[in-house]
């Protein structure tokens, strides 16, 4: 072990993680580069898990909140009105919300994934008088009691430590084969008095499944589904707190589907500096919260609404969405061109925009690739149940020449790999 890194090895929880998979000492960041205590640089295809879908330290939002700053900006208010709350409100109606005709009101109920999931859950709820929640096979929607019930991944839900109660799980779409509509069998519970399914509260799903796997709903199910919660007067969430901000080629993941959930669950990249800061959009008719009926201190992050303004203008250039889906189709081109050129990991590609991965048949395969990746200056985790898919998350502006010098660190990795199982099964 690096001499260093024994602080972390003594003082620091074992609950630890990322430093484990990526053992140095960061010191510095800037857009798509990371450089550690040796000076090595590092290209970032992580993008804190999807909270730097603008990269590190962008120019234009350090230069708003250091002005925000020197000039003695408010920095905790709690929910009391400040300038910064007014300016992103305004900025996330007129460049987001209206553009799309969806008419939200915006709830702020805490600065993480998992806070706004809750507050999600509570309102469906609240509004529905009923208790249970569907959610589905492989989804991941935080860690904290509520979320973690709706959470597939065995490994986090034991860590619960107590029965995890309310919640149902469907299978999600081509769970099983291409050919089964999951969805019938999630509406015939539904119809059918003797199935034990009670009409739940809410469905809740990622569009994109970021944790387990990369696994991607199809358009046409998700209008299925939308139209099966109107039917039964159920709550759709969607979960796009890994998959929003342009992850996947459109502000909201969802709309390539052309539906419109009751609320959506934003978080991670809506600040866009790594800010901790969560928002929950929910539909005017459903907003019957009493004033304080859920609150918390750190729902005022005023240095994040400044940086989240700031984020928005990106959007407001159509360029720049544009530019999202050339990188994207870069992406999906690489990784099919990789699945054909090294057959021996029995690879196929996952994901939708620049939120895409190979998931690989032979065990540890991606995740040598990520170790190998990370040796040659490249940060890139796995996901899945059995870690079995590499996913590549640069950030949705990083430069093409950039995107590509990723990809040669990448099929280095994956052509060491494949020679290695080779020589392992001959």
């Amino acid at each position: 072990m690096n001499n260093d890194l024994k602080v972390f090895e003594e003082l620091e929880s074992e609950v630890r993680s990322y430093c484990r998979s990526f053992p140095t000492i960061f010191t510095k960041a800037k857009g798509y580069k990371m450089w550690d205590v040796d000076n090595k640089e590092y290209l970032d295809f992580f993008s804190g898990a999807g909270a730097l879908n603008y990269g590190h330290n962008d120019p234009n939002m350090k230069e708003k909140l250091i002005e925000y700053i020197t000039h003695d900006g408010i920095t905790h208010s709690l929910d009391m009105a400040s300038t910064a709350k007014a300016e992103f409100l305004n900025k996330l109606n007129d460049v987001i919300l209206k553009p799309r005709d969806l008419e939200y009101k915006v709830m702020f109920p805490g600065p993480t994934g998992t806070n706004t999931v809750e507050s999600a859950l509570k309102l469906a709820r609240k509004v529905t008088k009923r208790t249970e929640v569907v959610s589905f096979t492989n989804g991941f929607h935080g860690m904290t009691i509520g979320a973690l019930s709706v959470t597939g991944n065995s490994f986090k839900r034991k860590g619960a430590g107590i029965p995890l109660h309310n919640a149902i799980t469907m299978p999600y779409d081509n769970y099983i084969d291409e050919n089964l509509d999951t969805l019938d069998y999630f509406e015939r519970y539904l119809e059918d008095g003797g199935s034990g399914v009670e009409i739940p509260a809410a469905v809740i799903l990622e569009t994109v499944q970021g944790e387990g796997g990369l696994n991607t709903a199809r358009f046409e199910w998700l209008k299925k589904l939308e139209s099966i919660c109107n039917r039964f007067d159920i709550f759709l969430i969607i979960d796009d707190v890994q998959a929003g901000v342009g992850r996947t080629g459109t502000f909201f993941s969802f709309e390539p589907a052309g539906i419109k959930p009751d609320v959506v669950c934003l978080s991670k990249s809506i600040g866009g500096y790594g800010l901790p800061f969560a928002i929950t959009l929910i539909k005017p008719e459903h907003d019957i919260w009493a004033p304080g009926e859920h609150n918390g201190t750190f729902r005022g992050n005023n240095m994040a609404f400044v940086t989240a303004t700031e984020a928005l203008r990106y959007w407001e250039d159509p360029s720049f969405e544009e530019g999202i889906k050339e990188r994207a189709d870069k992406i999906t081109t690489f990784l099919d061109g990789l699945i054909d050129k090294y057959p021996e990991m029995n690879g196929y590609r996952k994901g939708r925009g620049i939120m895409q991965g190979i998931s690989s048949d032979v065990e540890g395969f991606s995740e040598k690739v990520a170790e190998l990746a990370f040796e040659q200056g490249l940060i890139m985790e796995t996901a899945g149940a059995d870690d079995e898919v590499f996913k590549l998350f640069p950030p949705i502006n990083i430069d093409i020449e950039a995107l590509e010098q990723g990809f040669e660190i990448i099929e280095a990795a994956v052509e060491a790999v494949a020679k290695e199982k080779e020589l392992v099964t001959s």
